[in-house]
């Protein structure tokens, strides 16, 4: 099995690069770790390679926020500076003054 070594880091508010959703990532997975079931659900012609991290997201959109799993290829930072309202993000993370965010010590492993 390859290692690939991930992009972006635990706390790191990123966006989808071509759906309207950004988020903060808490969890890594060094290539792809879900169902078959979820891979066939995503459309042949944009469906990402499963050697590359994908990322857990504390997810939000314009309606809703939830919890997305994204291929690397598929994220950008997000440099927009905009307060996330996920209210799960601030139980899980402390935000520090840079604008950074911090595992909490409880949920720390």
């Amino acid at each position: 099995m390859k290692q690939s070594k991930a992009k972006f880091n635990i706390g790191e508010v990123v966006r989808h690069r071509v759906f309207p959703f950004r988020g903060v990532i808490f969890d890594v997975d060094p290539e792809f770790a879900n169902t078959d079931e979820w891979w066939n659900s995503i459309p042949s012609e944009v469906r990402p390679s499963k050697e590359q991290p994908f990322y857990h997201l504390l997810a939000e959109n314009e309606e809703t926020e939830y919890v997305a799993y994204v291929s690397e290829q598929n994220l950008v930072s997000d440099e927009s500076g905009v307060p996330l309202r996920n209210p799960q993000v601030y139980q899980i993370f402390d935000r520090e003054p840079t604008g950074q965010f911090r595992p909490k010590m409880s949920f720390a492993h």
